[in-house]
């Protein structure tokens, strides 16, 4: 149990983060191309309490982790709504839409990579802050991974959807009602490790190089 607590007590904020971030990116995007829908709804919002989902983001997780010891997690948060309808160029915009989640994601480990390099580099002994800039990175490397994958309603699908031709868009949407058992399935039979596990090391890789400069100065 007190081991449960220390972890939750180092992911909290940037799973916190992380989400909000996510969602918030969502709906700056979608008003940036002409759809008002999550802007008008509050969801704009740097406020994690807009973008929970009691369920999704606190119940499953919970029970996820009681049931498999912590073996397999799993969650999600509140979409944010988005009427590709009402953007300015629907098929093309809705890929940029879709993008700016898993963008947001990629800075957010960027800023916690950077964050824990700073702490190693003056020394700082904080155990907690430097597990809560690891688990930083990890978290956002996995939804970033996780939201490319091209199966819809992942960010991925939404992307993969607007470069096809039309026809071919028209029939990979009809996925879309059974995506999130498809997903499900995946976990479940360790297959999408297959996809997480190497797009997450050339995120890592990439942000590892980026911070290489000030990794150099602090050494």
């Amino acid at each position: 149990m007190n081991d449960m607590i220390q972890t939750v007590a180092v992911y909290a904020l940037p799973v916190l983060f992380a989400i909000t971030l996510h969602e918030a990116a969502h709906a700056y995007a979608a008003k940036y191309f002409g759809d008002m829908t999550a802007y008008q709804q509050g969801r704009m919002s740097l406020n994690p309490i807009r973008h929970v989902d009691p369920f999704g983001t606190i119940l499953i997780p919970i029970m996820l982790y009681f049931a498999t010891g912590g073996a397999f997690l799993f969650g999600y948060a509140k979409p944010v709504p988005v009427d590709f309808s009402r953007l300015r160029n629907p098929k093309k915009q809705m890929g940029w839409v879709a993008l700016a989640g898993p963008a947001a994601n990629l800075l957010m480990a960027l800023l916690w990579m950077i964050f824990g390099m700073l702490l190693g580099g003056l020394h700082a002994n904080e155990l907690f802050f430097m597990r809560m800039a690891q688990a930083g990175v990890l978290v956002n490397l996995v939804i970033f991974a996780l939201n490319l994958f091209p199966l819809l309603p992942l960010d991925g699908g939404r992307i993969l959807t607007s470069m096809l031709p039309h026809k071919y868009a028209m029939q990979f949407s009809r996925i879309e009602p059974y995506g999130f058992f498809i997903l499900i399935g995946l976990m479940l039979l360790h297959v999408l490790q297959y996809w997480l596990v190497p797009v997450m090391m050339m995120a890592n890789f990439l942000l590892k190089l980026i911070v290489s400069p000030l990794n150099f100065l602090l050494n």
